[in-house]
């Protein structure tokens, strides 16, 4: 049966708006890394509200993702497409024209609820829409041009890096300052355009068929299939909703029954498996390793646009490499390339790791002289240039003297009573860099809401009043552009066997080993989890980075993924080419 042109243009344009959705998330995901750079230097936020700010967007999609499966069945598929994408566009103009911090975290919470949504509610209404024979084509676009969202953000921000350098090259910090506040928000107002065409293009789909059907509007829902398909097809579409229908309330006649079934192998066992994988494809620290790229890249040793080149770099090989995955994911089966592809990041991570131990390994803590420039009003204020970074190294003993006169950096952490927090990071050969400001304000909660976040068992009255201390003052040697590069290189194989593998599989697995009775709640449990460890991940990975260093980081995201590998290599069945109800039935022979 050949279908129309009408028809086909019409699949084609659902395929066009889920990959806007997927465009959109890319975006969620890339844009913070290319800003963050002129953020951290133009708005005084330390290091724990850095995070916060880019760790707002993975907190959003938790929240959201809790109840998107809900919504979507409350108000439908369309209506919850549009809502998401009015959020996106509505959280643009919140960032880009804040002037404080909570405006900045609004604004980027407001984009992880709509990343939340579309992630759930894009990929539901693809299954619920397309014929069986376009949906891995479906969710192959999604995923790609996710990827290029992610890719579009680096370009942007490549750009704006070469704007910087030039503004910087005249020697103006008063001028430097302010074009770098202009960036960051710039970057985000060029994200603008993609969300609007994604609100349009929603209003202009039809609503997904089936949860039509479950409305019970059928005449809606055939309407809909007659947009897609021929009229055969719709039939004999309309005809298996009409079955599974009656299949579902009869199995719902007996309610014990079914609540007790829920509790066999069949259901759990995939269930356990779907969210470990989702759980462990987050602990490979691939949302942090984006939205840190830049920040990593040039604490490795590259300059700032070199940072940038290296970030575009990063985000086409996680683009290409996502176009092999989709090619291979069906030849080549889930459990293989998503056994390769842990197996690849484990090395990666490792290199990384121990590319950052050469250096980390000789940092030298000078907090004992940082804590004698505390004023009275126990507050510090310092510019790090070379002058301030011998003078400190010398106050070190022998560990500090033997760095010499290389370019270092500083990092200091430090506490008013209960409350810790960490500056950002400061370079000896930046000229044009601000002054480090340590403040009680930097570091103490406004009020007792933000401060139980903080810390539950603070005494924040306590902290109001404490005196400064000073936990440790970090300085590391500044690594060579030769080390930055190999650092790039390390996070380039990263990305390309997380793209090749579970950036492609961990979608599709979870939707295919997730059993069709427990496949909307489960989903949802899966997703949430999945989100929550990323949000941790991103909320701690700026402090962690500041005490400990890149290695001790890259080494634990390293150890997670080595579950991941045993999980996928030895427990994760081959699902390729298998029906849903097939299966099903492998996991309840393991049962038998």
């Amino acid at each position: 049966m050949v279908l129309s042109n009408e028809k086909v243009g019409y699949n084609r344009f659902l395929l066009l708006v889920a990959g806007l959705g997927g465009l959109l998330y890319g975006v969620d995901v890339g844009i913070i890394a290319g800003a963050l750079p002129y953020l951290e230097a133009t708005s005084g936020l330390n290091a724990g509200q850095l995070s916060i700010v880019v760790a707002a967007v993975l907190l959003g999609s938790v929240i959201s993702t809790l109840f998107a499966g809900a919504l979507a069945d409350w108000m439908g598929r369309k209506p919850l497409m549009i809502l998401s994408g009015v959020l996106f566009v509505c959280s643009i103009p919140t960032i880009a024209l804040s002037r404080g911090y909570e405006s900045l975290v609004l604004g980027r919470l407001l984009q992880g609820v709509s990343a939340g949504l579309i992630g759930v509610v894009v990929p539901l209404y693809l299954a619920e829409c397309l014929s069986a024979s376009s949906r891995g084509k479906g969710t192959g676009i999604f995923q790609w041009l996710l990827t290029l969202g992610i890719v579009t953000a680096a370009i942007v921000g490549m750009y704006f890096s070469f704007r910087v350098e030039e503004v910087a090259k005249l020697g103006d910090a008063t001028r430097l300052f302010a074009f770098k506040d202009t960036a960051w928000r710039s970057i985000f107002w060029v994200s603008l355009p993609p969300g609007i065409l994604f609100v349009i293009g929603s209003f202009m789909v039809s609503e997904s068929p089936r949860w039509l059907f479950r409305q019970e509007r059928r005449d809606a829902a055939y309407a809909a299939l007659l947009r897609s398909r021929t009229s055969e097809q719709a039939d004999v579409e309309l005809s298996e909703m009409e079955q599974a229908a009656s299949a579902e309330k009869a199995n719902s006649s007996n309610g014990a029954r079914v609540k007790e079934s829920l509790l066999r192998r069949r259901y759990v066992i995939p269930f356990v498996l779907a969210c470990v994988i989702l759980a462990c494809n987050q602990a490979t620290g691939v949302n942090s390793i984006i939205g840190y790229n830049t920040n990593i890249l040039l604490q490795s040793g590259l300059s700032d646009v070199h940072a940038h080149w290296g970030y575009v770099i990063f985000t086409i090989v996680n683009f290409l490499m996502t176009i092999g995955g989709v090619l291979l994911v069906d030849r080549k089966g889930r459990k293989f390339l998503l056994s390769v592809g842990s197996a690849g990041i484990i090395v990666s991570l490792v290199c990384t790791g121990l590319l950052f131990r050469q250096t980390e390994s000789l940092r030298v803590d000078s907090r004992q002289a940082v804590q004698t420039m505390v004023d009275p009003d126990q507050r510090v204020t310092l510019r790090y240039d070379g002058k301030t970074a011998d003078a400190l190294l010398n106050a070190s003993g022998e560990a500090g003297k033997a760095l010499g006169s290389r370019p270092t950096s500083l990092v200091v952490i430090y506490s008013y009573g209960d409350f810790r927090a960490a500056t950002k990071v400061a370079r000896s050969d930046d000229e044009a860099a601000a002054p480090i400001e340590i403040t009680r304000e930097s570091c103490v909660p406004a009020n007792k809401v933000v401060a139980f976040f903080s810390n539950p068992f603070s005494n924040l009255e306590a902290a109001r009043t404490a005196s400064l201390k000073i936990d440790n003052a970090l300085i590391t040697p500044v690594p060579s552009t030769h080390n930055g590069w190999l650092v790039a290189i390390t996070l380039f194989v990263f990305m390309a066997f997380y793209a090749i593998g579970p950036g492609v599989c961990v979608w599709l697995a979870l939707s295919e080993l997730m059993p069709t009775r427990i496949r909307s709640n489960g989903m949802s449990i899966a997703l949430l989890l999945n989100q929550a460890v990323s949000t941790t991940i991103a909320a701690v990975f700026l402090p962690t980075v500041g005490k400990h260093g890149y290695a001790t980081m890259f080494f634990g995201f390293a150890a997670c993924t080595v579950i991941y590998f045993i999980t996928a290599a030895v427990f994760l069945p081959e699902t390729k080419g298998k029906t849903l109800e097939e299966i099903e039935a492998h996991f309840e022979g393991t049962a038998g």
